[in-house]
């Protein structure tokens, strides 16, 4: 959007106003009637458009255009010019939405002075529009593990394309953080970043917030597609979407156009789509409840995001940065983290991710009791295992085994947590539990334990024979 459309069925006058336009260091394009005009639009939207109202063989005339591109195009200015000139036509172009109206023949000074004063109410339009849909969410991705330097460099390589991306992920993870990453990181930066909560609309009620209406009460509402023209559409957790409403999706995927519920006219729009989901599309396609070709569509660059327990060694510099952010944000105290701390963290059970993380955070630092580090025992996993200080609470399970076996059996758990906190760090683990490297190896052979690859990272596990034989 960085030039000026001219359009006027007189040659010698559209040859005029570009040549003037260009010693003035505008770009130019020129249409002599409604079909060669929609068709430059349809092309890419101009900076600003410069109408003839009287067009000679011409489907529409200048007022029946200027409707279609208000409607389309509401942030493109529309300077109506016209050599039949009086009162009720300038009214009637100004009510459309045109921002001035010169009669022929023009001064041109008084043109080029409203050329650009159009455009800058435009650009500045424009600026508050997208400040007005900015998320305070973050794009901001934060980690040092493997399996987070493997997800970055994959979101990295697709920032640079206009690819449709599927996140894939547990609930919590960082998807949506993720998808936000593409969008600040892409050439559509300065476009809107549009989320669809594909869960938290009504079935019924989805087509009208994707698509807008239409009706002779209310005009125009445009929909969540319209608002992201331009930048990204994002649809959260996409296997909730009514099965309905995917067969029309599909049909904009394709053809970048919809018509608004109520309407008749194509509403076109220039879209990235990225979805997410944290189930099995692939088991939705077999049960009927999504779409193959749908998922094909959406799933071109499919991207895994990792649970927090894949990804334990980030969860100090994750509590880290929440903690500067709820201090930045709500005035909570800016609080360090003890080792203690830090090693319970990195031990706990984290069914909601980050988010289980973020909340936790969150709740130490407005429970917590004056500015100092926070402890293991202002934790809740360190309150729910026992009351007795220096006392471990023992499993049922535990307790009902001989020494020996309950012995191996701690020893076990203990270890496959240690490694998998040091993200399969065998030389890491080794310190912290105070072993040699060596008696460590022989202690996890005589265990069962083993370490194999699993997204990018090596996780511990016990090895299946061991665990048969058991």
């Amino acid at each position: 959007m960085s030039d000026i459309l001219i359009v006027d069925d007189e040659r010698d006058i559209r040859e005029l106003i570009s040549d003037i336009l260009e010693d003035e260091g505008f770009a130019t394009r020129l249409a002599s009637n409604s079909d060669e005009t929609m068709a430059e639009i349809n092309t890419e939207a101009p900076a600003l458009i410069i109408l003839d109202i009287w067009l000679k063989d011409s489907r529409m005339d200048g007022i029946d255009i200027l409707k279609t591109v208000k409607r389309d195009n509401p942030d493109v200015p529309v300077v109506i010019i016209s050599g039949h000139g009086n009162i009720e036509i300038a009214v009637a172009a100004i009510k459309q939405g045109a921002y001035d109206f010169i009669e022929k023949p023009f001064n041109i000074d008084q043109l080029l002075v409203v050329i650009r004063r159009a455009m800058e109410t435009s650009r500045l339009r424009r600026e508050n529009q997208n400040l007005k849909r900015r998320d305070v969410a973050t794009s901001e991705m934060i980690g040092s593990s493997a399996p987070y330097r493997a997800l970055l460099g994959q979101l990295d390589k697709v920032t640079k394309s206009n690819g449709r991306v599927m996140l894939t992920g547990p609930a919590g993870s960082g998807k949506e953080v993720a998808a936000r990453y593409i969008h600040a990181h892409s050439a559509r930066a300065s476009a809107p970043f549009v989320t669809v909560n594909c869960a938290g609309v009504a079935p019924d009620r989805m087509e009208e917030v994707l698509f807008g209406r239409e009706t002779p009460d209310r005009g125009v509402e445009p929909g969540l597609l319209e608002q992201a023209h331009g930048g990204v559409i994002y649809f959260d957790e996409v296997a909730d979407m009514p099965l309905g409403t995917q067969s029309k999706i599909l049909r904009v995927l394709v053809d970048q156009q919809f018509t608004r519920v109520g309407g008749t006219d194509k509403v076109r729009v220039d879209l990235r789509v990225i979805s997410s989901t944290n189930r099995d599309l692939d088991q939705a396609i077999k049960a009927d409840t999504f779409r193959q070709e749908l998922y094909h569509r959406l799933n071109v660059v499919p991207i895994a995001v990792p649970s927090l327990e894949e990804r334990r060694e980030d969860i100090p510099l994750l509590a880290e940065h929440f903690i500067a952010e709820f201090n930045a944000s709500q005035g909570l105290p800016q609080r360090a983290l003890t080792e203690d701390a830090v090693a319970l963290m990195q031990t706990m059970v984290w069914p909601g991710n980050v988010r289980q993380l973020k909340n936790l955070v969150e709740r130490v630092l407005i429970l917590g009791d004056g500015t100092g580090p926070i402890e293991a025992r202002e934790l809740p996993g360190e309150e729910e295992n026992g009351s007795d200080e220096g006392r471990v609470v023992l499993s049922g399970a535990l307790a009902t085994l001989p020494l020996r076996e309950a012995r191996e059996a701690f020893e076990r758990e203990y270890l496959l947590t240690q490694i998998n906190r040091f993200g399969g760090n065998i030389s890491r683990t080794a310190n912290f539990v105070g072993m040699e490297r060596s008696a460590l190896h022989r202690k996890l052979k005589s265990l069962g334990v083993v370490t194999s690859a699993k997204a990018g990272v090596r996780v511990a596990h016990v090895d299946e024979e061991v665990e048969a034989a058991g």
